[in-house]
């Protein structure tokens, strides 16, 4: 289990993280979402051992995870950290990258392990290829794959998905997923993005103004969101009446007390989102059929 208690952090005088108190049990998968600048990386950072903290402590299990203070090596053997930036070797073959930190003595074994992980990442036609010649989002495959060779007991993930185009990132993130439930990998992900967590994530930690603003399962926050911010998480969302209201909680009906003027319908495959102007305000809601721009229409909140 990973056990963080009272971590406070600063860059110099600058505040970054403030009185951050989580567990993540073994095998489980935490998401931590929040605006830009609002921490996650610099946690998943602090979280690897790469900076001091200046308050608090962190436990993997029964060992104390230290900074370079510490620690002449930054990181663990039971911890892999995938950055944004990918340390990959370019002048060899993608194989070559994902089986270069795994014995030698171990020929079959190393084989059969490279094999499975670059079937986890997809990658598997392109195992001869050498790395320089990849696409930005083929890189961050063989950087997922990289740091799963070793088999972690734990995975910091920062933005894992950000390079990989929307062709390939739903299986992709299936894949991922899959393979840390199965190994019993606890996953400890920063992302901006819902796609990458929801369905996947034990736990979500919403960080603001350097703190937790919330800390729950996807599902309970997304049921009750206690702000905007948490509801911005999740989709298109209003505020009427001072309570948040998600877009597919509004439905047109015959006539209502909430009476709006379409602006605009916007396109989204099996439905439109619709911007309208209610009492001054900017709403949105999903229908299945596009309205006129102008149009008079009423709406009813929905459970």
């Amino acid at each position: 289990m990973l056990n963080v208690k009272d971590l406070n952090f600063s860059y110099k005088k600058t505040p970054v993280l403030k009185d951050l108190s989580f567990k993540v049990e073994q095998g489980e998968n935490l998401a931590i979402i929040g605006e830009s600048g609002s921490g996650k990386s610099t946690l998943l950072k602090v979280l690897y051992g790469e900076y001091d903290l200046n308050f608090g402590n962190i436990h993997w299990k029964d060992i104390e995870v230290l900074g370079p203070k510490y620690n002449l090596i930054v990181g663990y053997e039971f911890m892999k950290y995938v950055a944004q930036e990918f340390d990959l070797m370019p002048f060899i073959s993608v194989e070559e990258n994902i089986g270069a930190f795994l014995s030698n003595f171990f020929p079959k074994e190393k084989k059969e392990r490279t094999a499975e992980l670059l079937e986890v990442v997809e990658l598997t036609s392109f195992a001869k290829t050498k790395v320089k010649t990849l696409s930005g989002g083929q890189k961050q495959r063989v950087a997922l794959a990289r740091a799963l060779a070793k088999q972690p007991e734990i995975i910091l993930l920062d933005e894992p998905f950000s390079h990989i185009d929307n062709f390939k990132k739903q299986s992709l993130r299936r894949n991922i997923y899959k393979y840390l439930k199965d190994k019993n990998v606890t996953c400890i992900v920063a992302t901006h993005d819902k796609d990458d967590v929801l369905g996947f994530a034990d736990q979500l930690i919403l960080l603001n103004n350097n703190t937790i603003e919330a800390y729950n399962t996807p599902q309970a926050l997304y049921k009750n969101p206690n702000t905007p911010l948490i509801a911005s998480f999740f989709g298109e969302f209003n505020v009427i009446n001072n309570e948040i209201i998600y877009a597919h909680q509004l439905k047109v009906v015959d006539e209502s007390k909430l009476k709006a003027t379409v602006i605009r319908s916007y396109f989204k495959g099996n439905y439109y989102l619709v911007e309208a102007d209610l009492d001054g305000e900017n709403v949105f809601f999903i229908n299945d059929q596009q309205f006129k721009k102008n149009e008079i229409i009423y709406l009813k909140i929905i459970e």
